[in-house]
């Protein structure tokens, strides 16, 4: 089976060489390069071809979101996750827009690094739990802003899905969600995405990988 070929665009010395060191760690990784910026990172981008960049959304040499827009635009099967201290809700559906599969928290820990990567090499959009209430609601309310009052008629969310929405800003995970509302956590997931995706967000996002289950 081929190694996850795996590039790292970090500002920060320490932290970059840290990630490296841990994907480095994986058998199915391989971190084809890693690097601060700058004006070469696409070009070396498009000499590796690395099938997942992780991108500093600090970048201080050049704009991040153009960055994912350009080698997303140039490495159409490569996925890029960005990765920051808090980004802002703005920063999010800027990223998630412009095609971005995910994003990873600063001071995420190992294995939710690794669990946000393989999600979105098996297809899908992982971003951290706790960003995901804020998000639905800043969406909902972005979308709402562009059409006027209301929603369009087709962008307008099911009972089952604005309850669902409400449980999300509660904090609540897949799980507790499912067992409030007596449905599956496939069926939850599902909703999400189908919610998402009505808030004019092109990809369905991927929450199973990127949530916990709730603590006993």
């Amino acid at each position: 089976m081929r190694a996850i070929r795996f590039m790292i665009i970090e500002a920060n010395r320490i932290l970059r060489d840290g990630i490296a060191a841990v994907i480095s760690e994986q058998p199915d990784f391989r971190v084809v390069k890693a690097l601060s910026g700058g004006r070469d990172m696409v070009r070396v981008a498009r000499q590796c071809k690395p099938d997942v960049i992780l991108l500093d959304m600090g970048l201080r040499s050049t704009n991040a979101l153009r960055a994912v827009t350009t080698l997303i635009g140039l490495l159409p099967h490569s996925r890029v996750i960005g990765m920051g201290l808090m980004p802002s809700q703005e920063d999010i559906v800027g990223f998630v827009q412009a095609g971005a599969s995910g994003f990873i928290l600063k001071n995420a820990t190992v294995d939710d690094v690794l669990r946000t990567i393989r999600a979105v090499v098996g297809g899908g959009v992982a971003h951290p739990p706790s960003l995901t209430g804020s998000l639905l609601h800043f969406v909902a309310d972005r979308a709402s802003r562009k059409t006027g009052a209301a929603l369009p008629p087709g962008s307008r969310m099911t009972r089952r899905e604005r309850e669902i929405t409400m449980h999300v800003a509660n904090g609540e995970n897949d799980i507790e969600i499912a067992r409030h509302l007596r449905i599956t956590s496939s069926a939850v997931r599902s909703h999400i995405s189908n919610i998402l995706e009505k808030l004019a967000l092109r990809s369905h996002l991927h929450f199973g990988e990127a949530r916990r289950s709730p603590k006993r």
